[in-house]
């Protein structure tokens, strides 16, 4: 029996073969002379369908074909940290070492380095029981991680014996006896099947935010350690911004960054400013814990989804040492036009718009691969995996089958809008427009952690921007002079809210990130001048003379202050504010 089949048919990234022996759904094979990287996606009688992760231009019917009887899975040990990978994990810095600028077809490397050594120190001892999850020893990644090897999924048993010192990621580190008296040699490196979800415990409820420094996130929009969000917007919109801001302040210990289809414009920026950026945490280079995984619009289409999946397997890896991971995915919407352009070449039936039938649940499958979680082992580690996601709808239609899909499975929704970006209002996401499911588990930690009156301002400041957006159409039809002087006030406190709190500008090295009690108190500076002036037109002072106070511009220059003053200057503030307001009541003859 012959152990290769043959290519039968071309179309693009999807080739037919005929006669692969043991053919089985998701098997990895090599696909003609060049063995390019392929995955079998369906199986008609003696004919197997392959998506073909590189270019497929050159081949020819009858160039064999082979399979390798193993699903498409990722190396996971000690060394991913600081690489940036193409779709597939083949390291790209290795790669262009050794080939250049261009990708070679076919070609193969380890994601890791299989002869670079690390020294690797136990936490259990000889005769230890041990089960699935345990951490077995450490190994320092980088300065930044401590890198935990775990006991395999699936193997428990004693502890037989266990080394120290100096090991490369396919040396056995131990060996374990099992129950049934057989002996497991475990080494550093794992494989894992990137389209199964790696195990864990017990999944927690959200109770903890996942603070980004982002004023309009945390304060009016914010997502839980664990949580889910979807970044849809229009091009030029401030997706990809969004996401570099995230990915440099979010508190999580391990980012991973996926770029799926998108421009290599876009994509080389990340490229080359990710390696510079220094994290804020520790000084050291971000890249210490972070993993860019780098699949642009001009690679073959077929392994975009391949992409999402290896950088979702790879944070779930660290997750399960302990640690709270994010990742970003940029963006869903050319992972979901591959599924596309592969189920059309498949003559599946279509579901709206051209896209797969399938296409809500596999992105469900993937936003749900995200959660808080108590981790296997004994040790009860608790851990987080949050899963951020921009798409790209054409034209910024949110009606589109990816949004609408997406915004079915995510809690959290920030909606960007072209005309605040061409207005340089930065974070574009709208106020009006945006969700938060998460406000209700949430509540708690604030109140407990921040301020009892966070909600309540909260709610106030939401309040008086959906006020401004009515009183907007008042003012189109009858003018400004037709509000009331209350109205007005209102009006001058919403520009307020969202030029001096909600806007923020990326690249000043104080407004960049705002921390959760800062936005607390400039949050309160804005509402506090709101309820001084309400009080002071009831008394008869001129609301000409309220909306020209000098304490406004000091209320617009809080966001430059550092955090280690920010109570301190807040304070001199509101007590200038309770001055000037005192006295226009004052002339106006009346009572403080």
């Amino acid at each position: 029996m012959s152990k290769e089949g043959q290519i039968i048919k071309i179309a693009g990234p999807l080739v037919v073969a005929r006669g692969i022996p043991r053919a089985r759904m998701f098997d990895v094979v090599r696909v003609g002379k060049e063995r390019l990287i392929g995955e079998i996606l369906e199986i008609r009688g003696d004919n197997a369908s392959i998506q073909v992760y590189e270019e497929t231009g050159g081949l020819k019917p009858r160039e064999p074909v082979e399979s390798t009887y193993q699903p498409l899975s990722v190396e996971l040990a000690p060394g991913i940290l600081g690489n940036i990978y193409d779709g597939i994990q083949r390291p790209l810095d290795l790669i262009k070492a050794m080939k250049g600028d261009f990708i070679s077809r076919g070609i193969e490397l380890p994601a890791i380095d299989h002869e670079k050594e690390w020294n690797f120190k136990p936490r259990v001892k000889e005769g230890k029981e041990v089960v699935a999850g345990d951490v077995l020893g450490v190994v320092q990644e980088t300065e930044i991680v401590e890198h935990r090897i775990l006991v395999p999924f699936g193997i428990k048993g004693k502890i037989k014996k266990i080394r120290e010192g100096k090991v490369k990621v396919e040396d056995t580190i131990t060996v374990i006896r099992t129950r049934e008296g057989k002996e497991k040699e475990v080494s550093m490196l794992q494989r894992w099947p990137v389209r199964k979800m790696r195990p864990y415990k017990k999944q927690l409820n959200p109770e903890e935010p996942l603070i980004t420094g982002q004023r309009v996130i945390d304060t009016f929009f914010p997502i839980a350690k664990g949580g889910t969000a979807c970044i849809p917007g229009p091009f030029g919109s401030g997706k990809t911004v969004v996401q570099h801001q995230l990915s440099k302040w979010v508190d999580a210990d391990i980012i991973v960054f996926t770029a799926c289809g998108e421009r290599g414009n876009e994509v080389a920026d990340v490229l080359r400013e990710f390696p510079k950026l220094k994290d804020p945490k520790t000084g050291k280079s971000l890249m210490q814990r972070t993993i860019l995984i780098a699949n642009t619009s001009n690679m073959p289409v077929a392994a975009r989804e391949a992409s999402i999946y290896t950088g979702i397997t790879l944070a779930e890896y660290y997750r399960d040492m302990g640690y709270n991971v994010a990742l970003m995915a940029d963006s869903t919407s050319r992972w979901a036009e591959a599924l596309r352009e592969m189920s059309g070449r498949l003559e599946e039936m279509p579901g709206e718009e051209g896209y797969p039938a399938y296409l809500p649940s596999r992105l469900a499958e993937f936003y749900e691969r995200a959660g808080k979680i108590i981790c296997l082992g004994r040790d009860e580690r608790k851990a987080s995996l949050s899963t951020i996601g921009a798409v790209s709808p054409p034209g910024g239609d949110l009606s589109e089958p990816v949004v609408q899909a997406t915004l079915r499975v995510v809690r959290v929704f920030w909606a960007l809008v072209a005309e605040l970006a061409y207005q340089r209002h930065f974070p574009a996401i709208h106020w009006l427009r945006s969700y938060s499911l998460y406000l209700d588990d949430l509540k708690g930690y604030f109140a407990r952690e921040v301020a009892a009156d966070w909600m309540d301002l909260r709610r106030r400041a939401m309040a008086l921007l959906q006020k401004e957006d009515e009183l907007r159409e008042t003012v189109r039809l009858v003018g400004l002079d037709a509000l009331s002087n209350q109205d007005r006030i209102a009006m001058e406190t919403a520009r307020s809210l969202r030029e001096d709190f909600l806007q923020q500008f990326a690249f000043h090295p104080i407004d960049t990130y705002t921390s959760i009690k800062k936005q607390y108190l400039m949050l309160k500076v804005v509402l506090n001048y709101y309820d001084e002036c309400l009080t002071a037109l009831k008394k008869g002072v001129v609301l000409k003379d309220l909306t020209s106070l000098p304490v406004r511009e000091d209320i617009a220059k809080v966001k430059y202050i550092p955090d280690k003053e920010v109570e301190r200057e807040m304070e001199k503030i509101n007590q200038k504010l309770k001055a000037e307001v005192s006295e226009l009541i004052t002339k106006t003859g009346g009572t403080v």
